[in-house]
């Protein structure tokens, strides 16, 4: 008996002690009535077209550039890991070989752009040199007034082999018209004087040097002394079959 008076004590205790936890956590329950929020396409389009909220991921294939810049970065990268060490081909150095590629292109840029502009000003310098010679404006007047053979002559001289294949050239399109083979005008091209020359033994000829002359006289390239020394055996071979059959 006396055992069990304390055991119910404490059983009373703890059936005390759970009741008033239970009243002290009482749960309250909402019994208002739900509000169903309906979501409109108003409302999503605001979102759809917030970049914010775009989540999908496009892949595209990589340009010639990325993959341009990619090998050079490799190899720059391997180059100075070897020159300095993997651990000091880090920050400050591994920022500055990103750089690179972009630094590179500049100066190919560069070089073409000077490229370009140097052979437009070179251009120009012949231009206006051959302007200051023999313009096109002079073909007929040295053609059809002018002592074509003195003229080769101070070409000769003065030691511009260029500009004696062309009053060569143009002695041979006189003495072409002069034998009535073509009809010299000043409209025409070089072309149209070849498809007018029936003989073979001049045709051939005659499209050959003017081949020459294009490439010489129009291309811009000088020839010395040597060369015009050989191509004057030809236009001489030429002049010679005209004489003949004239």
């Amino acid at each position: 008996m006396g055992k069990l008076l304390p055991s119910c004590c404490l059983l009373l205790l703890g059936i005390i002690s759970a009741l008033g936890q239970k009243d002290s956590t009482g749960i309250v329950f909402d019994k208002g009535l739900l509000e169903i929020k309906e979501i409109t396409d108003e409302d999503l389009r605001v979102y759809r077209n917030d970049p914010d909220f775009n989540y999908e991921i496009v892949k595209s294939d990589p340009t010639w550039w990325d993959g341009l810049k990619v090998w050079l970065g490799n190899v720059l990268l391997d180059f100075f890991e070897w020159l300095f060490g993997v651990e000091k081909a880090a920050g400050f150095l591994a920022e500055f070989f990103s750089w690179i590629p972009y630094i590179l292109l500049g100066l190919l840029l560069f070089l073409l752009v000077k490229f370009f502009l140097n052979v437009n000003a070179r251009s120009m310098l012949y231009s206006k040199k051959n302007q200051s010679l023999v313009t096109l404006s002079e073909e007929e007047h040295i053609i059809k007034n002018e002592d074509i053979q003195q003229l080769i002559q101070n070409a000769l001289q003065q030691k511009d082999y260029r500009l004696a294949i062309r009053y060569y050239y143009l002695h041979i399109l006189k003495m072409l018209s002069e034998g009535e083979f073509i009809e010299w005008q000043l409209q025409k091209t070089n072309a149209d004087y070849i498809s007018e020359i029936e003989e073979p033994e001049m045709k051939q000829p005659f499209d050959y040097i003017t081949r020459l002359y294009d490439y010489i006289w129009y291309g811009g390239f000088d020839i010395d002394e040597g060369k015009y020394t050989r191509l004057e055996t030809t236009f001489a071979s030429l002049k010679k079959r005209i004489l003949e059959n004239g």
